[in-house]
């Protein structure tokens, strides 16, 4: 919508206030109200706002900036039942004099998609995230017993998700399918593939909508990667393709698996640095806790069509459905900032194809049965172990300073030193139980 066809909307509608939506440089959606008789001077002039308390943004003494709303976000919020409706917008972040803020997450999205775009690219995504139900924010109390793709009585998630489907829908963001995943209490929604930018506030807007339909049924939701110990953690497998036009740059008829020479630099791109953007796709303490053999996690740095435990997955290519084609990064998980993660894996992808990388052989063996040496004979890296780990690599990757931009990279990096910093320093009740009475 144009800007004075959303003016006439508001109107039409009786909305009584806008949220102005942003994320911080960490992924927390950041909102603030303005009533409609502000919208008018939003959309042309933006809105001014204090930054010097939004990680990542600006320092005290430089703290103006402005937000400006992006007209085609603009959604009613489906989940708020009152007489007049309100509605929200995505935000792009600006300094005062009208510039890109360059530690505005979605202007990195957009800066990557530019250079994309130079290629002759444009940039699908479309992730799974998986997510759990629980009690309450207290604790892990689970709701049920079921697995992947179970249908039972005592499946309290069946009616919430179907909830935050309607919910998605009248937001207008389309959704593929919905099911139990494999641990108890844990579910899946997926979204259909967009354009990188549409997708990251889609995600957004996702993690948004699941909360608040828990909520209402006072029950809590969360994206932490692995809050149980000894179950699934929740992933965001990403399938990703670039397009020329209408026509799928990564299919190849011609070709064993029906993929092509751009395809393969691609998911090249993405294993050669792998461990330089697991920091950004697995961002926090919590992320490594998943990343562990057993659980159907990624951990080895591979790729095959039909072997799981591999990092790259390209699923089967069906004939009639070239548009199809894609690759599927397994380790990213849903507590990510989309719009980071998205920026380094489209990097990485398209380091591959500048730079021609050739694709290691397809891992067809399970990966979690080989012994070290075996894996090392086959040139199979291992993703870091832990935060420290992860973020000391990415401290070194040219590639992904480049991907955030200089503000962005400073500040991701002394964020997650002080994050890891802090967990080191905690003694927990594991070590209390374990050492506290024979040490």
């Amino acid at each position: 919508m144009t800007k004075q066809e959303i003016l006439r909307l508001v109107k039409r509608k009786r909305v009584a206030f806008i949220r102005l939506w942003f994320t911080d440089v960490l992924g927390f959606l950041k909102s603030f109200d303005i009533p409609v008789e502000e919208l008018k001077g939003a959309l042309y002039d933006g809105m001014g706002f204090d930054g010097s308390s939004i990680e990542g943004f600006s320092r005290i003494e430089e703290s103006d900036m402005i937000v400006k709303p992006d007209p085609s976000t603009f959604q009613i919020l489906p989940w708020i039942k009152e007489k007049n409706p309100v509605a929200r917008m995505f935000c792009d972040v600006l300094e005062p004099g009208g510039k890109s803020f360059e530690g505005d997450p979605r202007y990195v999205l957009k800066r990557n998609l530019a250079e994309a775009k130079k290629m002759g690219y444009i940039y699908n995504v479309g992730p799974e995230l998986e997510y759990f139900y629980f009690r309450n924010a207290g604790g892990t109390e689970i709701l049920d017993k079921g697995g992947y793709f179970d249908l039972t009585p005592m499946d309290i998630g069946q009616d919430l998700r179907r909830k935050t489907v309607l919910a998605l829908e009248k937001m207008g963001i389309e959704v593929e399918y919905w099911h139990h995943e494999v641990a108890s209490s844990q579910h899946e929604i997926d979204l259909r593939y967009k354009d990188a930018l549409t997708m990251a506030d889609n995600v957004m807007t996702y993690r948004t909508i699941v909360k608040e339909v828990a909520i209402s049924n006072n029950l809590y939701a969360t994206f932490m990667p692995k809050p149980i110990y000894g179950i699934n953690g929740s992933g965001m497998h990403t399938h990703m393709s670039l397009f020329k036009g209408k026509k799928n740059a990564f299919f190849e008829r011609k070709d064993k698996i029906h993929l092509s020479k751009t395809g393969k630099y691609f998911i090249a791109g993405l294993l050669k640095h792998a461990r330089e953007i697991c920091s950004v796709c697995c961002q926090w303490v919590n992320s490594y806790k998943r990343l562990v053999p057993g659980y159907e996690a990624p951990v080895y740095v591979s790729w095959a069509q039909r072997n799981r435990s591999a990092l790259v997955r390209v699923p089967v290519y069906k004939p009639g459905k070239e548009k199809a084609t894609r690759v599927e990064l397994r380790n990213p998980d849903p507590a990510c900032n989309p719009y980071l993660a998205f920026s380094v894996m489209l990097a990485a992808g398209l380091e591959g194809i500048k730079k021609e990388y050739k694709l290691s052989r397809e891992v067809t063996d399970n990966i979690y049965t080989m012994t070290d040496k075996e894996r090392a004979k086959a040139g199979i890296e291992c993703l870091p172990d832990d935060l420290f780990e992860a973020i000391k690599i990415t401290e070194n990757s040219s590639l992904v300073k480049k991907a955030l931009g200089d503000k962005v990279f400073e500040y991701f990096i002394r964020n997650k030193k002080d994050e890891w910093d802090e967990y080191r320093k905690q003694v927990t009740k594991h070590e209390i139980e374990k050492y506290l009475a024979i040490l």
